[in-house]
């Protein structure tokens, strides 16, 4: 009889940084009493939880050290405890720290230069997450780009197509994203201007209390507007955002966010969003520099 595989571990964590008194990049490392390791701050995800939520919360967890995602690093598989693990990272700009206590689980934190903590780490594969982490251009801001929330069927809705709202199920999507967006600790919300579309960040406003900003260069194309127009639009808006230094969470919609992903990258990909999915966009000045999909 075959035996079969042992169910996998989902884990998640990140390379946390910040500018170094010397001018150099200062990464954070964390030594666990009981593996005595020096190694990447991660953790296992809990029951229902999205990675990169995770990442964060671990990172905070194990440092007191907060941060803002920005990159999506490489992805480890490795096995503990006899099962398989997989462990996802993400760079993140520590914007703010407490007080680090000690305690059985993380007993000292160290702040090093990227290639000093290469050297320091105890295992192959957290040198190759902060390989990948050295490689990175620089980024500056980033933005959260969602697609609106599930409103219904167009077909099915008397009024006009601006007005359609969310469903119960578009409502539970835009709870859902709610805390995904506030992890980058957006200073704006943008929408476009469809009500399903400033629906979808209405949980992420009470949740940061800041208000959302209508913006037409988000709306998809009106009748006898080029697609093309719009997705120029939405992707100036967003380099402009970005060129400000704003980080902001965006809503707009299913025909925008294709095009516009594919002139701020340059590149032909499936860039197709589900509504109630998103993209966690890293951005060096105005320049694009991570796409990773929420």
């Amino acid at each position: 009889m075959v035996e079969e595989e042992p169910v996998g571990i989902r884990a998640a964590g990140g390379v946390a940084w910040r500018p170094g008194a010397d001018g150099r990049i200062e990464v954070c490392l964390v030594h666990r009493p009981r593996y005595g390791d020096w190694s990447l701050p991660k953790g296992k995800l809990e029951r229902g939880e999205h990675p990169l939520l995770a990442a964060v919360r671990e990172v905070a967890e194990e440092t007191d050290v907060r941060a803002v995602p920005q990159v999506r690093l490489t992805t480890v598989r490795y096995r503990s405890e006899g099962r398989p693990k997989t462990v996802d990272y993400w760079s993140m700009r520590a914007v703010g720290e407490g007080g680090f206590q000690p305690d059985t689980e993380v007993d000292d934190v160290r702040w090093l230069a990227t290639d000093e903590a290469v050297r320091l780490v105890s295992y192959p594969h957290d040198a190759e997450v902060l390989g990948a982490f050295a490689a990175l251009p620089p980024v500056t801001t980033t933005l959260a780009l969602v697609r609106h929330a599930q409103a219904g069927k167009r077909a099915t809705w008397s009024g006009p197509d601006d007005g359609r709202p969310l469903d119960a199920t578009g409502r539970a999507q835009a709870e859902a994203l709610a805390p995904l967006v506030a992890l980058i600790r957006p200073t704006r919300l943008l929408s476009a201007s469809a009500r399903r579309c400033v629906q979808t960040l209405d949980p992420a406003a009470a949740l940061l209390d800041l208000p959302i900003e209508v913006a037409g260069e988000l709306n998809e194309p009106r009748p006898g507007q080029q697609p093309d127009e719009c997705a120029l639009a939405a992707a100036a808006r967003l380099a402009g955002l970005a060129a400000a230094g704003d980080r902001a969470g965006v809503c707009s919609q299913g025909k925008v966010i294709p095009g516009a992903m594919e002139r701020l990258t340059g590149r032909a990909y499936d860039w197709t969003t589900p509504k109630g999915g998103g993209w966690l966009l890293a951005f060096g000045a105005d320049r694009l520099v991570g796409a990773d999909r929420l």
